[in-house]
C-alpha cells in the first residue's frame, strides 16, 4: 500500500557518512520538524545530478528560511550519497539518506523495479513534506516525468 497524506511515516533506518557510517532512523530526521524529503532513482543519475537536486540546493536557503529541513533520499550507499553531495557542493544542512536495501521505499510503497536499466530496485522520484513525521503533502511522479516533486513545486505547495 502507498503512503498519502495523514499517514505517519514508517520506521526505517538510513545510513549517512559522517566520521564514519552512522545510523539515522525516521524518528532521528523527522520527530519534532518540518522536514522535506525528496527520493530520486539514483545518485549521480542525468535527471537526478542536472535538475532534481540542483533544485533543492538552489532553493535551499528558501526552506530554511520557513524552518524545513531538507533531506534527499536514494537507493544508493552512504559512500555513494557522500561522494555525489561533494560532487554536487550540497549544503552542509541537507541530509543525504541512503537508503541502500530500500527498505524504506518499499515501506512507504514507492519501491520500483529498475531492472531493465540495470538498477535493480529503486524509489520512485517523489518529494514529500512531513511535520513530526506525518505526511502533509505527496507528490509522486509519473514514470519518466520531473515536475511535481521538484524544489520550486514543493515551495509553492507548503
Amino acid at each position: 500500500m502507498t503512503i498519502k497524506t495523514g499517514d505517519r511515516l514508517p520506521a526505517a533506518t538510513f545510513a549517512v557518512l559522517r566520521d564514519g557510517v552512522q545510523r539515522l532512523t525516521t524518528e532521528d530526521v523527522f520527530k519534532g520538524k518540518k522536514v522535506v524529503l525528496f527520493a530520486v532513482p539514483g545518485a549521480f543519475t542525468p535527471t537526478c545530478s542536472e535538475r532534481h537536486l540542483p533544485g533543492y540546493i538552489d532553493h535551499y536557503e528558501e526552506f530554511k528560511k520557513r524552518g524545513i529541513e531538507v533531506a534527499c533520499m536514494a537507493v544508493n550507499d552512504a559512500f555513494v550519497m557522500k561522494a555525489w553531495a561533494e560532487h554536487r557542493h550540497v549544503p552542509d544542512g541537507m541530509l543525504m539518506l541512503a537508503d541502500g536495501n530500500g527498505d524504506f521505499a518499499k515501506a512507504l510503497g514507492l519501491e520500483v523495479d529498475s531492472s531493465k536499466y540495470g538498477m535493480g530496485m529503486r524509489s520512485k522520484r517523489f518529494a514529500l513534506y512531513a511535520e513530526d513525521g506525518v505526511v502533509k503533502v505527496l507528490h509522486v511522479e509519473a514514470p519518466g516525468e520531473f515536475r511535481v516533486s521538484s524544489a520550486e513545486a514543493m515551495l509553492a505547495a507548503i
